[in-house]
């Protein structure tokens, strides 16, 4: 028997320490590789500028060719009070009750006759019904009403976070399955359809302290389900059709943006892109908060970008461009504005982000601008808060302080003295919004079409709440009114991802905001129920995702030898 020296024995320890630490690492990159597998795509492909799982664009080749908005079709669910009375049934305006089959009604709609735009094949409505499905619900005594807007999210978006969450492929047409708001029945009565999304027109020359349309833009909308597609699932027989190119055609139909959308969701009319609760002639409109408070209801917004982006500000401010935002946060909070210098009533829950954004130009925002945040001013902020007189429990970010916990604290204060909620947070770089979250649940996102990513500190994740956080907040606020309320929650940051080409974060964003599509069923099913509540989930436009092998989003198998599928 060999004797071993101390020398030997020292070798050999380490010899067998250094493979466990090579054996640990490999597994740990396999675990990694495996388990982050989405960040990896996403990272590869912009690496590469291709990517055999998706692309964007009309070029399968180019995993980056477009980067904006799309004319597709949109997924549109509703639940709640299904046959409870007329115009509240989705039905009422889908399939053969589609406007889209009828000339008239789409010459209204319009103002004009778009090309190429009636058929009788149509099945799908016009986002202005959404606003006609809540209407509908005021009419008829309807309680609680929620619209739940996630910004850029089709049906392809909806699907790769799908797959992703249920880790296999079941539908390749329909309403499909694999998120709560997919599976949710809602007693029974939800229902699927989808929506057209184009505008009256592009956006045309303001002036923004007059609040006047100076020179008008060429109606151009409409949309043609021969050239876009009859289903959200479709693909384009005219692959540039989505995104309005060419510019030049005659039968070209306008992609609309964020604010046009949301303003035919909130208040029934086509209007121009950039406008905000106006119509097609700069006039303002009331919303369906407008209406609901007229009638006892309380009214909030909530949302993972600034409290004034076109969406949330369409729920209840006024203006002819989506650009004043520090005015329509004046709207939204019930401060005099360009728009209104006697001011709106305002909301009574106001949550959303914007904190870290500061400017000391704001020409587009007119001459009231005031240098410092961009969307809500230190004067402004401190003339709503209660501790100055005002009528909010302003929570927002501060440094050290827990934004869940906060934002819980001051929605029972509110809740308990009858007061209003304004929730100010964010992050302090790029477009002062929540944190994204990712595929996996984290918060590193993978870099996007800039080749750069978002990185978060550990303050900002623990100083900001989620969506679903303020959701849950604006909740316990508006469930104290005697009436009813009325709420808008925005997953803004699905769009924000899709722009940035960004399959990790557009899975992750969808996951937000099912989060708090669930609390939202939560409240209803502890406090309600589904004949005094609607609640409708849809999306304001599309991007141009295409899935091109969607086995690519299911887990990779690890082995010895690697990663395989």
């Amino acid at each position: 028997m060999r004797i071993l020296s101390f020398r030997q024995h020292i070798f050999s320890l380490r010899w067998l320490l250094l493979v466990v630490i090579v054996w640990f690492s490999y597994s740990s990159v396999r675990h990694t590789l495996a388990d982050d597998y989405i960040r990896r795509i996403q990272t590869l492909a912009i690496e590469q500028g291709i990517s055999p799982a998706a692309h964007w664009g009309w070029d399968k080749n180019d995993y980056s060719t477009w980067t904006s908005h799309t004319n597709r079709l949109i997924p549109l669910y509703t639940f709640g009070t299904k046959g409870a009375g007329s115009g509240i049934d989705l039905n009422s305006y889908i399939g053969a009750n589609s406007k889209y089959r009828n000339r008239s009604a789409l010459e209204k709609l319009y103002g004009i006759l778009p090309k190429d735009t009636v058929s009788p094949q149509a099945t799908y409505c016009d986002q202005t019904d959404v606003f006609q499905l809540q209407k509908a619900a005021l009419d008829h005594g309807v309680r609680h009403i929620v619209l739940i807007i996630f910004d850029g999210m089709d049906w392809q978006t909806t699907r790769a976070a799908s797959i992703y969450n249920s880790q296999k492929i079941t539908y390749e047409a329909g309403r499909g399955t694999g998120m709560h708001f997919l599976d949710y029945s809602a007693a029974g009565t939800s229902q699927f359809g989808f929506a057209a999304t184009s505008p009256f027109s592009d956006l045309p020359e303001v002036d923004v302290n007059r609040q006047t349309i100076t020179t008008p833009a060429l109606p151009q909308g409409g949309y043609d389900p021969i050239r876009g597609g009859f289903f959200p699932w479709s693909e384009p027989a005219d692959t540039k059709y989505w995104v309005g190119e060419p510019i030049e055609a005659p039968n070209r139909h306008l992609y609309t943006d964020s604010a046009s959308a949301a303003t035919s969701m909130t208040c029934g009319v086509k209007t121009f892109n950039g406008a905000v609760g106006v119509d097609r002639n700069g006039k303002p409109v009331p919303s369906v908060a407008h209406l609901a408070q007229a009638r006892g209801f309380g009214v909030g917004v909530v949302s993972s970008v600034p409290i004034s982006h076109a969406t949330p500000a369409t729920a209840y401010g006024q203006n002819v461009t989506r650009l004043d935002f520090q005015d329509l946060s004046r709207d939204l909070l019930g401060l005099p504005s360009n728009s209104h210098p006697r001011p709106l009533i305002g909301l009574d829950v106001v949550a959303g982000s914007g904190a870290g954004v500061h400017s000391d130009e704001g020409e587009l925002q007119g001459e009231n601008f005031v240098p410092g945040n961009t969307y809500l001013t230190a004067i402004d902020l401190k003339s709503v808060d209660v501790k100055q007189g005002g009528k909010y429990v302003v929570a927002r970010r501060e440094k050290g302080v827990d934004g869940s916990a906060r934002i819980r604290q001051a929605a029972t204060l509110a809740a308990k003295n009858d007061q209003r909620l304004l929730a100010f947070y964010g992050v302090d770089h790029r477009g002062g919004h929540l944190p994204f979250q990712t595929a996996d649940g984290d918060y590193q996102p993978a870099p996007g079409r800039e080749k750069t990513a978002e990185e978060y500190t550990a303050a900002d994740i623990h100083e900001n709440p989620t969506l679903a956080e303020m959701t849950a907040a604006a909740l316990t606020v508006l469930q104290t009114k005697p009436r009813g309320f009325w709420l808008l929650v925005e997953a803004g940051d699905v769009d924000w991802a899709n722009h940035d080409n960004n399959l990790d974060n557009s899975i992750g964003a969808v996951n937000s905001g099912d989060e708090a599509f669930r609390v939202v069923t939560q409240w209803v099913e502890a406090n309600s129920n589904w004949k005094e509540t609607l609640v409708i989930l849809t999306a304001d436009h599309g991007h141009y995702m295409v899935l091109d092998r969607p086995d690519e989003l299911l887990r990779p198998q690890v082995h010895g030898g690697g990663i395989s599928r």
